[in-house]
């Protein structure tokens, strides 16, 4: 079986062990594919691995020996899904992979912007400390996390991680989630509830129509103006302009996002360059042994394939 691996970059900067994937078949690695050149990178291949590369059922069509396509990524909204169950084809995401990283880098922003450590760092590299008068100086935002209010969107695998990550810090945690489990041990509470009694509202759902721009000016006008919003999930989820709109007008204190809705930041993104927004490049998901743990799953997706026995199949549903 030949297998072509798109976005080899994507996933490793030389540091990433592929031998799992080069043990089971012929695979062909490449960096970077434009949409136009999938066709001809795939070519003959029987397999497709991507993270962000579009596969959709003109690519099928134009790939008559696609069986497989694997995903470098828990999601897989760039994959038709659908056109691909038509075709025979089978589709199997990574999930799981990454929720501890995930989870550690919204705890990150949640420590970052209660303790004011991004804006003191930068004050000590500047010199003010050298200025000081006193011993110390405290002019930046700081409060304790213990009492304040957690609002979780989605009690997934990443979600509920980040819910007990706040839980251990002593924040009142609430939740909103499509499905309530009867082992939830958070107050489950209508979005307008979320929105509104939320100190730090983190976003952990998928990007579906449901979804998309729910961080909006109608919901971004429901929370405090002490209220600092987190997204380390799709950046769909937010629009953009209403949010900068926000953070400059002050309807809320600050926004900390590794996602964004066009991924690299585009020269003319609204958030660019907003002093109370703490901007990632998407990498929450980046630690090594995370991406290896994401190689290593992909690779069993691919081996059970071929073994018939497909597991992490998106098209059984």
């Amino acid at each position: 079986m030949k297998i072509a691996v798109m976005e080899k970059s994507a996933v490793t900067e030389g540091d990433i062990d592929f031998k799992p994937l080069d043990e089971l078949c012929e695979v062909v690695y490449f960096d970077n594919v434009e949409y136009s050149g999938l066709k001809d990178a795939i070519g003959d291949a029987e397999g497709v691995i991507v993270n962000k590369s579009i596969v959709d059922a003109a690519l099928m069509d134009a790939c008559p020996n696609l069986r497989y396509v694997g995903t470098f990524a828990t999601g897989y909204n760039n994959v038709d899904v659908r056109a691909a169950k038509e075709r025979g084809i089978v589709v199997c995401n990574v999930p799981d992979y990454s929720s501890d990283a995930v989870a550690q880098h919204a705890a990150g922003f949640i420590l970052m912007t209660a303790s004011g450590l991004f804006d003191y760092i930068t004050s000590v590299r500047r010199g003010d400390w050298m200025k000081s008068r006193s011993f110390c100086y405290y002019p930046y935002y700081m409060t304790e996390l213990k009492g304040k209010t957690l609002g979780v969107l989605g009690l997934g695998n990443i979600g509920k991680k980040v819910a007990a990550l706040g839980k251990a810090l002593g924040m009142n945690v609430i939740a909103h989630t499509r499905t309530r489990r009867a082992d939830c041990v958070y107050e489950t509470v209508d979005l307008n509830r979320l929105f509104k009694e939320s100190d730090w509202l983190t976003l952990h759902v998928p990007l579906t129509p449901d979804t998309r721009e729910i961080v909006c000016e109608k919901t971004l006008s429901l929370m405090k103006k002490s209220a600092v919003l987190i997204n380390t999930a799709r950046g769909g989820l937010v629009n953009e302009r209403d949010l900068a709109r926000a953070l400059k007008e002050g309807v809320i204190r600050a926004a900390c996002l590794d996602v964004l809705s066009a991924e690299p930041m585009k020269s003319d993104c609204p958030l660019f360059g907003l002093d109370n927004c703490y901007i990632t490049p998407h990498v929450a998901w980046a630690p090594r042994e995370t991406r290896q743990r994401l190689i290593d799953i992909a690779a069993e997706n691919l081996r059970a394939f071929i073994a018939g026995k497909p597991v992490n199949d998106v098209t059984e549903g």
